[in-house]
Parts: C-alpha cells; sequence; structure tokens
C-alpha cells in the first residue's frame, strides 16, 4: 500500500522574488489602463478646439505606433470604448496602406449599399477620397459628434465589405467581408451606447 502524501506548508517569499518566478503583467492593470486611457484620449480631444491639437491626436498613431495601441486596447472587448478606439484607428491605418485596394472594394459595394455609401461620405469612391474619410471619422471622435464618427465608420466598412465580396475571389476575401460586417456592428452598437452614456 502506497503512503498518501502529506501536504506541505507553503513558504514564505519575498515579494521581490515572487515577481522574478511569476507573471509581470497584472491583468487587472491593464484592463484599467486600457479603458482609463481610451476615457482620457476622448475626453481631452473633445475639450481642446485647436485643429492642430485634434490633428495630432488623428494622426497618434504615425508617432507612437499602432502596435502600442494594440498593446492598450485590442484585447478589450469590440463594445467598449477602447474597443471601437481600437478598431478606428485600426480602419485608419487599413485605409492609409492600401487606399487603392479599399477604394476598389469600396466602389464596387456603393450599388449594393448606397444608404451606407451616403452616410459613409466617400464621394466619388477613389483612394484619396477613402483615405480623406478615415481621417473625417477619426476627427469626428474629437472634433464632432462620437456617435455619428462610429456610425460613419460603421457605415464605411459595409460599403467595403460588399465590394469585397463582390469583387475579390477566394474564401479569405469572404472571411474578411464577414469581419467587417461584425465590425460594423460592433460599431454601430458603439454609437448607441455612447449615445446612452453607456459606452465605457
Amino acid at each position: 500500500m502506497s503512503e498518501v502524501p502529506r501536504p506541505h506548508r507553503p513558504s514564505y517569499r519575498e515579494p521581490s522574488a515572487l515577481e522574478a518566478i511569476g507573471e509581470r503583467s497584472d491583468p487587472i492593470a491593464a484592463l484599467h489602463a486600457a479603458h482609463e486611457t481610451a476615457a482620457v484620449l476622448v475626453k481631452v480631444g473633445r475639450a481642446n478646439a485647436d485643429p492642430a491639437a485634434t490633428d495630432r491626436l488623428v494622426a497618434i498613431t504615425d508617432e507612437i505606433g499602432l502596435d502600442t495601441l494594440a498593446e492598450l486596447w485590442s484585447a478589450r472587448p469590440a463594445r467598449s470604448l477602447p474597443g471601437a478606439l481600437w478598431r478606428l484607428y485600426l480602419l485608419r491605418e487599413w485605409v492609409a496602406t492600401d487606399a487603392m485596394g479599399v477604394a476598389r472594394e469600396y466602389a464596387a459595394g456603393v450599388r449594393f449599399t448606397e444608404v451606407n455609401h451616403v452616410v459613409a461620405g466617400a464621394e466619388p469612391p477613389g483612394p484619396d477620397e477613402v483615405r480623406r474619410v478615415a481621417e473625417e471619422i477619426l476627427r469626428g471622435v474629437f472634433a464632432g459628434d462620437l456617435a455619428v464618427a462610429l456610425e460613419r465608420a460603421a457605415a464605411f466598412c459595409l460599403v467595403v465589405s460588399a465590394g469585397r465580396a463582390d469583387v475579390t475571389a477566394g474564401t479569405r476575401a469572404v472571411a474578411q467581408a464577414l469581419r467587417l460586417q461584425d465590425m460594423a456592428a460592433d460599431l454601430t452598437a458603439c454609437a448607441k451606447l455612447w449615445r446612452e452614456d453607456r459606452l465605457a
């Protein structure tokens, strides 16, 4: 018959020793940092009437990099303030990186989603126009109606999604079109939450 092992009394370790062997990141602190930075960015941006300051906030990823925002916000729920901001900055980066491709898919999607095209406002749907719309959407977060900016981004995503499904072949394109539709639904939900003062 084998002997039953007896539990050992836990040993005391200095906090510095625990930090050395344990997880260095604090998930609660990361959660608070994500929501606090998003709230401060929006509050400061909306309180500042200086167009140059708004331009700097719109282009913040040019200075700090998209990876920095990803670390802060990408893991937060899509229907939260940091989640919404992450998607808007990601949209701007995507359009800036592939304006020709986005414009092609946007132009193809217009005939399927005329109402969304009117809301998004990329007219005529060329590379310069889609870049302009992506910038205007983010500018609206800080110098306009944030809910309208979110709805405009959602409409933009729906137009591109319809165009991608029409002109870009392959299952990958279909999956990406579906992701854009999901993103549009999340942004629309965020706009509703903002109007209800519940987007945090």
